[in-house]
């Protein structure tokens, strides 16, 4: 999983298909993806960093797992953009 470092905070696209694979059955990738985006705090010594996922909200599949991975960066950018002075990101109500 790659990350990226985004205003302080580590962001970790989530890409997963949009179809649960069936059991005994290979990967179903033909109906597209879902994804959601990590939000973290960089880990400080001997702390345990706050984190957050956050599903992005599409209304159909991705059709690529890259398109995916574009838009729940994208959607962390906003999240964090666009979070009052006094709130956190990871203190969102969504």
């Amino acid at each position: 999983m790659t990350n990226r470092l985004y205003r302080g905070l580590e962001v970790y696209p989530l890409v997963y298909p949009h179809r649960a694979t069936a059991p005994g059955s290979g990967h179903n990738y033909d109906e597209g993806f879902d994804a959601a985006v990590r939000i973290q705090e960089p880990e400080s010594s001997g702390e345990t960093p706050r984190s957050r996922v956050f599903r992005v909200e599409a209304t159909r599949p991705f059709q690529s797992a890259g398109d995916a991975r574009r838009a729940s960066t994208a959607y962390a950018e906003h999240l964090i953009d666009t979070c009052a002075e006094d709130t956190h990101v990871l203190d969102l109500a969504l």
